[in-house]
C-alpha cells in the first residue's frame, strides 16, 4: 500500500504548474541587460544593432574572459551541443532561467543628512514585497 500510495503522490507532484494562474507551460527565462558577466554565468548573443534576431537562441556558457578592457572577449561553450565559440562582452546578456537564485543589490542614489552624527534617510525606488523584504533583511543585520 506504501508502495502504491508513493506512485500516486509522484504522479501528483510531476503535475506541478508555474505561473499566476497556474498554468502549464515551460519556465521562462529572463535577459538581464546591464549585469556584469563573468565567468560561469549563462548569457545569450544579442542581435546586431537594427536587427532583430540573434545568431542563436542558445543559452550559452562563459568559461573564460580575456583581453584589455573595453575589449573583453569571453569564450563560450553550448552545453547542449557542446560547441564552442568566443564574442565580445558587448555582444552577449547574461541570462536568468526561471528557479535561477538571483541577488539584486541596492544602489545610493543619494542621501538626507540631518547633520552630525545622526542615521541618515534612505530612499528606496522598488515595488512589490521582495524589495522591502531585502531593506528589512538587510538593516535587520546592522541592527536597526
Amino acid at each position: 500500500m506504501a508502495r502504491e500510495l508513493r506512485r500516486h503522490i509522484e504522479a501528483l507532484q510531476s503535475r506541478r504548474q508555474f505561473g499566476l494562474n497556474f498554468e502549464r507551460h515551460t519556465p521562462e527565462s529572463v535577459a538581464l541587460t546591464g549585469r556584469p558577466i563573468s565567468v560561469g554565468d549563462k548569457v545569450r548573443f544579442l542581435p546586431p544593432r537594427g536587427d532583430s534576431e540573434a545568431e542563436s537562441k542558445a543559452n550559452w556558457i562563459v568559461t573564460s574572459i580575456s583581453g584589455a578592457k573595453g575589449k573583453r572577449v569571453a569564450s563560450l561553450l553550448d552545453p547542449r551541443t557542446k560547441d564552442e565559440a568566443t564574442r565580445t562582452l558587448d555582444d552577449l546578456v547574461f541570462v536568468a532561467d526561471f528557479r535561477d537564485p538571483i541577488y539584486p543589490g541596492l544602489v545610493s542614489t543619494g542621501r538626507i543628512e540631518r547633520g552630525g552624527d545622526k542615521p541618515f534617510h534612505a530612499v528606496v525606488n522598488a515595488e512589490g514585497q521582495v524589495p522591502c523584504s531585502g531593506v528589512t533583511a538587510f538593516s535587520s543585520r546592522l541592527g536597526f
